[in-house]
């Protein structure tokens, strides 16, 4: 009896021990399986966003521009309008590359006033003419697309030069220069920087890319894809460094070989026939579209309309973006781009990739690795 007693114990321990077992190994899968669905719905990190302390000697303006106009020119000076944004990696640039070399910010201190305007922001604005705006509106109105965005204006209250986008130290030097002494002179600024002379180690020939198309140059004959034309020149700096680092990148890659992409020396004669029919060379087009920098790359949709225009320095994510931009057709729901690069990111982060809007090589990546999500 003895005996009996302690073999139903065994065996109901046993059993309650089976139990036990299969709770733990339930309980253990179910734990794994919420760390699996919590590592996919991991939101992926963000990063390259730097924020900007500006120089004490940029204007502090009641933001009347025809105002600043005048009490610029009352000093020999010209007004400037700096489009910026909080976190801007290249408006940081600008302050940090740039303005904290002395001869430039010596060179614009001396030449011009410089009065910063939050592209997103909503202090009212007086546009020449007398028109009222907020900060953001008027970034709008202008069609501001990329910061920095830079307006310089003559004493007339005439724009004379707009720089969109970052442009590196000795390019920026060129175009305070240009703004100062130049523009109310004939020719471009792209002419004025032809005439620049320097002893940087460009190259001196133009990039080949297997995804340009040769010529001849038919762009009035579509075949439903966008186009991208890519203006350069020979030996420009940054035109290697766009090459070299930028469009080496799969990234990008695979953006353009979904368009009808083709390079143009922008100071050759090649013949071309523009998307609206006219025949005409590669020089006189450039001036036409008002290419003001090397390299630029102009975005047209598949009706041959211009929608947007690459001209300054980028890194791999905002270049990416752009072309994705156009791609996609975004712009016929999102006008702007800032707010379309924006939404495309925190995407990638749902998804979760890592984002670095701040690298060459790993834009958008996973556990460290590059990586081109579709």
């Amino acid at each position: 009896m003895h005996d009996t007693e302690s073999e139903k114990l065994l065996l109901r321990y046993r059993i309650a021990l089976s139990f036990c077992g299969w709770a733990l190994l339930a309980s253990l899968l179910l734990a794994t399986t919420q760390a699996l669905v919590a590592d996919e719905h991991k939101i992926g990190s963000f990063s390259g966003d730097k924020l900007s302390t500006h120089p004490a000697w940029f204007k502090e303006s009641f933001l009347d521009f025809e105002e600043d106009i005048a009490e610029a020119a009352a000093q020999g000076k010209r007004l400037v309008l700096y489009f910026y944004q909080d976190g801007c990696p290249y408006c940081n640039a600008l302050v940090q590359h740039n303005f904290a070399q002395r001869d430039i910010a010596q060179t614009t201190q001396d030449n011009f006033d410089l009065v910063t305007i939050n592209m997103w922001g909503d202090r009212e604005v007086v546009q020449v003419g007398g028109q009222s705006f907020t900060e953001k509106t008027l970034a709008q109105a202008l069609k501001v697309q990329f910061t920095p965005t830079l307006l310089f204006f003559n004493e007339a209250g005439k724009v004379v030069l707009r720089v969109n986008g970052y442009y590196p130290p000795d390019a920026f030097r060129a175009a305070l220069e240009y703004a100062h002494t130049h523009s109310d002179q004939a020719g471009s600024f792209n002419e004025f920087m032809a005439t620049q002379s320097g002893s940087r180690a460009e190259s001196g020939t133009l990039h080949s890319e297997v995804f340009f198309a040769p010529p001849p140059f038919d762009l009035s004959a579509t075949d439903g894809r966008p186009l991208a034309v890519f203006f350069e020149q020979p030996r420009c700096l940054e035109c290697d460094t766009f090459h070299q680092k930028v469009l080496a990148q799969p990234i990008v890659r695979s953006q353009i070989e979904k368009m009808t992409a083709l390079q143009l020396d922008l100071w050759s004669d090649t013949p071309i026939i523009t998307p609206d029919g006219r025949s005409t060379t590669a020089r006189v087009w450039a001036a036409e579209l008002g290419v003001g920098f090397a390299p630029t790359v102009v975005l047209f949709d598949a009706s041959g309309e211009e929608v947007v225009r690459l001209e300054a320095v980028f890194q791999t994510f905002h270049t990416q973006g752009i072309f994705r931009y156009v791609l996609e057709r975004a712009y016929e729901r999102q006008p702007s781009f800032q707010h379309y690069l924006s939404e495309h990111a925190d995407n990638l982060r749902e998804q979760g990739y890592d984002v670095d809007i701040w690298s060459y090589d790993r834009p958008v990546s996973r556990d460290g690795i590059a990586t081109v999500p579709d």
